[in-house]
């Protein structure tokens, strides 16, 4: 793994140059100078006043000791780019963020660890009687071996975020993927993978269908709520919203605006277990927007629309419904076909009472009746007994969910 080594600073240091032979001097005071400074740490950084022989302070003490060589290296030999002390640090900031702790503990330790190691070996150049360009060069080099370190401990901190971000995503898609198998899961299972993937188990869920599209990228990707697993890479994308109904998580437009544009169908809400059967009525409901069957809308909530998800949960059967429950109609124009279902259906949702389905319909109850008689004729006996009367209803609420032809 590759991890930054720079070698000078904006500003950096001219052309004097530090004396070879004061590396001896102080390399021989290293030992000291890291107890010095691993104490002013432990006293200024709170996060460090731990045990030595914990993880922590063997940490510190190395860190301590691996920056302090790294400086005397480089007034020893100014070529040496000390990758190997680098690489330390690169792996002390990797261990930072596997462990979850901030990177800014780390900084603060580098920061407060080079500045008191500049004063104890700034002692030790004056009382050798070293020129002050000499001693300003010195500074200079302390500061930029703190930089390099720091560098390093970013640099592999911001790994291992970024290893760690990729190792949670794909933990979450594997919870999602047991969430909406075909096979209810077992809660052992949701509990181990749970746990794994940083998700707190809720009692019920929602999961919403969303349109996908060629040209939708990254950037399209949903704000997802907090704690919302999401799969962008199934057909059709999908996300699940733990505990939908608190907190207004369904409310105002926030919940648009998280979809960046994005046309959805929220599933009912059910019991974990149930999340399958959430996303086969959300999929469901997406296909019908798509078909003008539901509203165009931005999001269409499922739990609005049961009935009409209910009827076209069997389309082939809703079809002969239809066929045989209308066949009547056949015999008439399209024009009038129009005309006399929009009638029957409002005659049969309103108790049969023409003055209500006049007033409904907007139109004379003349008129009403007249188109009455015409249905009489078509449909005789049929029009009084109540089976038959409900599966008019339900063929034709569906054929009124038909979009109309352009």
């Amino acid at each position: 793994m590759a991890f930054p080594t720079p070698r000078g600073l904006t500003g950096g240091p001219g052309p004097t140059t530090v004396p070879a032979e004061l590396a001896e001097l102080l390399r021989a005071q290293l030992a000291a100078v890291a107890d010095q400074v691993e104490e002013e740490v432990r006293r200024q950084v709170p996060e460090y006043a731990v045990p030595r022989d914990g993880p922590y302070g063997r940490n510190l003490r190395a860190g301590v000791v691996q920056a302090l060589t790294l400086f005397v290296d480089h007034i020893a030999d100014p070529g040496d780019d000390g990758e190997s002390i680098a690489a330390t640090y690169y792996a002390l900031g990797r261990g930072v963020a596997q462990e979850g702790r901030s990177l800014e503990v780390l900084q603060s330790a580098l920061r407060v660890g080079g500045m008191h190691a500049w004063r104890c070996m700034g002692r030790t150049a004056e009382t050798l009687g070293l020129d002050s360009t000499v001693v300003a060069a010195l500074g200079e080099l302390a500061f930029q071996t703190v930089h390099e370190v720091a560098e390093a401990a970013a640099a592999g901190y911001a790994e291992a975020q970024l290893r760690s971000s990729d190792e949670l995503e794909r933990r979450r898609r594997r919870l999602l993927d047991l969430l909406l198998g075909a096979d209810p899961p077992a809660p052992e299972a949701v509990r181990k993978l749970a746990h794994g993937a940083r998700w707190t188990v809720p009692r019920q869920v929602a999961v919403v269908a969303l349109a996908g599209g060629p040209d939708r990228g990254e950037e399209d990707r949903p704000l997802a709520s907090s704690g919302a697993l999401v799969d962008m890479e199934s057909r059709p994308p999908r996300m699940l919203v733990p505990d939908p109904d608190g907190s207004g998580r369904w409310a105002g437009r926030s919940f648009t605006l998280a979809l960046r544009g994005r046309p959805a169908a929220i599933g009912p809400t059910v019991p974990l277990a149930e999340a399958a059967q959430s996303l086969r009525w959300a999929t469901r409901a997406l296909g019908l927007m798509g078909r003008g069957v539901l509203p165009r809308q931005e999001v269409v909530r499922c739990a609005d629309h049961l009935s009409t998800l209910l009827l076209h949960a069997d389309e082939p059967l809703l079809g002969r419904l239809r066929a045989r429950a209308l066949a009547p109609l056949d015999a008439v124009s399209a024009g009038q076909r129009a005309r006399l279902t929009e009638t029957l259906l409002v005659w049969l949702l309103n108790g049969s009472n023409v003055p209500d389905v006049a007033a409904r319909l907007h139109l004379h109850p003349q008129t009403v009746r007249y188109r009455l008689r015409q249905l009489e004729k078509l449909f005789g006996d049929a029009l009084r007994d109540p089976d038959a009367r409900l599966e008019m209803i339900l063929a034709l609420r569906a054929e009124s969910a038909q979009p109309q032809q352009e």
